[in-house]
């Protein structure tokens, strides 16, 4: 692989208007070494996931901008351009789901890629199974549950659970579908520990590696995007060798 940085091109004015159907065995990878791109085709096939392969920064962003992919495998390193930044141009346009391709043991790289929206990231080198693994679990939990409930509001924060929508005090937060999984959970839940491990299942679909801060990460961006209560306390808590919470009293919204 070899590492450029890419300035930030310029931002789309509005979300994108579908034009073609989203086929959901359909994946893009934006990846410049083709060895690994062919041999994932190969093992993608036998799972009944059609992978497309890009190796260039500005013709994945174009690919992933069309609509036709159920989600993006976007490495952080390109020859033309960063990730991270396709990334962020990406977010400016279309919800389609993204998993980041990060140097192992890089921890600014991942937080980076999360802030961006990124749903997920996987360190290289890396299983192949276990990014098949993670495509699943990414494209299971997009499927829109049953839920009894049209909206969710604790101080302030209203979630739409059939829309995925996001609003503070009427002003709507963008968050990715990761970050909007565990703001469900913490919030369904609010006065209650849920720990890192059932977060992670219900957020990510998978359980969590012994170094994995992916949640941690997910929970920071959160932070950031709500603020504090209006008290100026922490609107999701730290327990110590528990998980988190979320402080507040629930107002449920009956569909």
């Amino acid at each position: 692989m070899t590492a450029a940085g890419g300035p930030d091109g310029s931002s789309a004015c509005c979300r994108l208007e579908r034009t073609t159907p989203i086929s959901l065995t359909h994946v893009l990878m934006i990846d410049d070494d083709v060895a690994l791109t062919d041999s994932l085709r190969r093992l993608l096939a036998m799972d009944g996931l059609r992978l497309d392969a890009v190796h260039r920064a500005e013709e994945g962003l174009t690919r992933a901008l069309e609509g036709r992919h159920a989600i993006v495998i976007l490495d952080i390193m390109l020859p033309d351009g960063d990730g991270r930044q396709i990334l962020r141009r990406i977010r400016q346009a279309s919800e389609v789901p993204v998993i980041m391709l990060t140097a192992r043991g890089d921890d600014k790289d991942r937080i980076q890629g999360l802030e961006a929206g990124a749903d997920d990231y996987l360190p290289k080198p890396f299983n192949p199974r276990e990014l098949v693994a993670r495509i699943r679990a990414v494209l299971k939990r997009g499927r829109p549950p049953a839920m009894p409930a049209a909206a969710l509001t604790i101080d302030g924060l209203t979630l739409r659970t059939h829309t995925r929508k996001v609003t503070l005090n009427n002003e709507t937060i963008d968050v990715t579908g990761a970050e909007f999984d565990i703001l469900l959970l913490l919030v369904q839940s609010a006065g209650q520990i849920i720990t890192r491990e059932k977060l992670a299942q219900f957020a990510l679909g998978r359980d969590l590696g012994a170094f994995d801060r992916s949640i941690d990460n997910h929970v920071s961006n959160l932070r950031k995007k709500l603020g504090p209560l209006p008290d100026d306390g922490e609107r999701i808590r730290s327990v110590r060798g528990s998980g988190y919470l979320y402080a507040g009293e629930l107002i449920v919204e009956s569909a």
